[in-house]
């Protein structure tokens, strides 16, 4: 298992940017737009992890990074719902969900697609799991499973 990210939603992306890299100091390294969906993703990176994100990419998901999702559409998340989720890479997400469920863990976003599943921890911090390499098929019970709670 390797760790991707953490996602932070942001009232203002402008803001958000020069606090993170004009005062923290942390570097952007990608940036996706979404006009479909209205948001904007921006993934920063520490000065010294910049080496290491760009190596990641080559084998995959890049990382670990700082992901600030910023929703065109204004939204008040309340102060609990500024914090996203933790994400990692998994080598299976299949196995990984199994043995998750097995230990009584909720798979609250089922891996569906093969790719990409949503869990909780105890204090209802949520984990995304990402299938390392290209999709899995999409198999039972994954496929046909419904969502359940939040994520």
């Amino acid at each position: 298992m390797r760790f991707l990210h953490t996602m932070l939603r942001v009232r203002n992306l402008d803001a958000a940017l020069d606090f993170y890299v004009n005062k923290l100091g942390l570097k952007e390294t990608r940036r996706r737009v979404d006009e479909k969906n209205k948001y904007t993703l921006v993934f920063l990176a520490g000065p010294d992890d910049e080496k290491l994100v760009e190596d990641s990419k080559k084998n995959g998901r890049p990382g670990p990074e700082v992901e600030l999702t910023y929703n065109w559409d204004s939204e008040d998340y309340g102060e609990a719902r500024y914090f996203g989720h933790l994400a990692y890479e998994v080598d299976d997400i299949y196995a990984t969900c199994e043995a998750l469920m097995k230990a009584g863990v909720t798979i609250n976003r089922p891996p569906r697609d093969g790719v990409m599943a949503f869990v909780r921890s105890p204090d209802k911090h949520s984990i995304e799991l990402l299938q390392k390499g290209p999709a899995k098929p999409p198999q039972e019970p994954w496929k046909s499973m419904p969502n359940t709670g939040n994520w």
